[in-house]
């Protein structure tokens, strides 16, 4: 038994290695590059370290020639403004491009989707003890990397904190080099299917069938070649009972019928049983692939946090890629989603959806029936979705689990 033991414990230890050399450099080796860091420290050597940003101002992190490769960001950030993670934009941009490979929310982008500070880590992002936003994703750039900061909102930023490290390669990128990319998305509220249902395991919703992914929340619609590496979610409920049934839909280069599809929204991002949560408070958890750090009770009004990477092996494509994920078993719920999807390809990248107003990226009830949904203005937005009528069941209801 001993033996076996130590077997197993051998062949962890050597996949472990495996990954990490798959992105790390070897420590027994020259270093083909010189580091770098720029950072918010005050030039004249005092200790005021923190860089101001007014409401509306355009704030230039990083701005370097290539070849490079950014390593490593760090964040922390003090501002009056309750809603600052939805209102600082994180914008990067790679050899001169005219549109941004990386366009997301700041908080976003840490998978801070409800606007709310929660510590999380995993193996490329993390949110540190107190308010400390991390990425450790590789970030190549052949001949130049530009890395910005927007405030949106109307409150002046009183101290952003910033480090950025990054190689200069003393020879060129491979010509092959896939660049990273992160979106953001949301749609507040979700257009559900129906409304007259009173639980998610209701006959009417766990019959519906959906082979196509028509009217999917899409994570991502990418064209050209390289692979997608995962993805973060924040959900606020409109609706009680359980956000989680829905399947998640990846098409690859053209395809009609999904080649990736699962089983439900916490078996996607590795949990499983609703995360532990039902009526109760549920069981949040942070692990280095997938996680779900912020887990609430399943009524309205109920914030929600998961991520899930596949850094094990990324999901290539060749001409195309469209991750989705039902919103409720056939789509029936109308919650808010906010997302950002993360991969690496080829440039020129396509054209990202507009980053939707400041205002409207804050999380916010929205009045669209359903069981429980009730709030009084100005508390939530009153925003009626059209009755529609129970889509027919056309298969015996599945097993909800």
């Amino acid at each position: 038994m001993r033996l076996a033991s130590l077997l197993f414990a051998a062949s962890c230890l050597s996949a472990s290695a495996l990954v990490a050399q798959h992105n790390a450099p070897d420590l027994t080796q020259p270093q083909q590059y010189t580091m770098h860091k720029v950072s918010s420290n005050d030039p004249l050597g005092t200790n005021n370290d923190a860089a101001k940003l007014a409401a509306g101002a355009t704030l230039t992190l990083l701005d370097v020639d290539g070849p490079g490769t950014v390593a490593h960001q760090w964040f922390t950030i003090s501002s009056n403004d309750p809603n600052h993670l939805k209102n600082l934009v994180l914008r990067m941009y790679w050899d001169g491009e005219a549109t941004p490979s990386v366009e997301s929310p700041l908080g976003d982008f840490f998978g801070l989707e409800t606007g709310d500070y929660v510590d999380w880590q995993a193996e490329y992002l993390s949110v540190g003890h107190e308010r400390a936003l991390n990425t450790f994703f590789p970030m190549p750039f052949a001949k130049h990397a530009r890395i910005t900061i927007t405030n949106e909102g109307t409150v002046p930023v009183s101290a952003l904190y910033f480090s950025i490290e990054y190689m200069q390669h003393h020879r060129k990128l491979p010509a092959d080099t896939l660049y990273f990319h992160a979106q953001y998305r949301q749609q507040s509220p979700t257009q559900g299917t129906f409304n007259a249902w009173q639980g998610d395991g209701d006959k009417a919703v766990n019959a519906v069938q959906n082979t196509t992914g028509q009217d999917n929340y899409k994570f991502l619609e990418a064209t050209g070649h390289g692979h997608f590496v995962g993805v973060t979610l924040g959900i606020l409920q409109n609706q009680d009972d359980w956000w989680g049934e829905g399947d998640e839909m990846f098409f690859v280069d053209g395809e009609s019928t999904p080649s990736w599809r699962g089983t439900g929204g916490e078996d996607y991002f590795l949990g499983a049983w609703g995360f532990g949560g039902a009526w109760g408070e549920g069981s949040p958890f942070s692990y280095m692939r997938y996680g779900a750090p912020l887990v609430q009770p399943w009524r309205t009004g109920a914030r929600n946090l998961m991520y899930r990477f596949h850094t094990e092996a990324p999901i290539p494509f060749t001409k195309s890629f469209i991750a989705t994920m039902e919103h409720g078993h056939g789509n029936h719920r109308s919650d808010n989603w906010f997302s950002v999807a993360y991969w690496y390809q080829a440039e020129p990248h396509a054209a990202f959806p507009p980053l939707p107003a400041a205002k409207d990226r804050v999380p916010t009830l929205h009045m669209v029936g359903g069981p429980a949904n009730a709030c009084d203005p100005p508390q939530c937005v009153v925003k009626q979705l059209p009755q529609v009528s129970p889509v027919q069941p056309q298969s015996q209801p599945s097993t909800s689990h």
